[in-house]
């Protein structure tokens, strides 16, 4: 089995740090655009895609800044990550994505980060 490589996006989201945070670490913030349902207990976050769940710990979280998650059936080193970047000078808000995945599904992971935001950035009205 390919070991997994780290890759990372960037997109840019016109909201304010503060709404886009809850859209990353709220449940019912996820559910409206990563998940089909998403539930919270324990530390331990349940993603459901078309009845099928995954089970993700929260490693860490920084206000209104950064969400880290962990799936419990993936590899020690592997996680994904969602942080909040805002420039100094202009305010611009962007959402920068570090996930991992083998050689082979990088394009078709990154495809569906691309999805998923479009869905993010629809829910916000950006």
């Amino acid at each position: 089995m390919a070991e997994k490589k780290k890759f990372t996006l960037e997109y840019e989201v016109k909201s304010s740090p503060k709404i886009l945070f809850s859209f990353l670490n709220e449940p019912n913030g996820l559910a409206q655009w990563f998940a089909d349902d998403v539930e919270y207990k324990d530390q331990i976050y349940t993603f459901t895609w078309d009845n099928e769940e995954h089970k993700a710990k929260l490693l860490s979280m920084k206000e209104n800044k950064l969400v880290k998650f962990k799936w419990l059936d993936d590899e020690p080193q592997c996680y994904f990550e969602m942080e909040i970047i805002q420039d100094e000078l202009t305010n611009d808000v962007a959402l920068a994505i570090t996930d991992f995945a083998t050689p082979e599904n990088i394009e078709e992971r990154k495809l569906i980060w691309d999805n998923q935001m479009q869905y993010l950035v629809s829910v916000l009205g950006a």
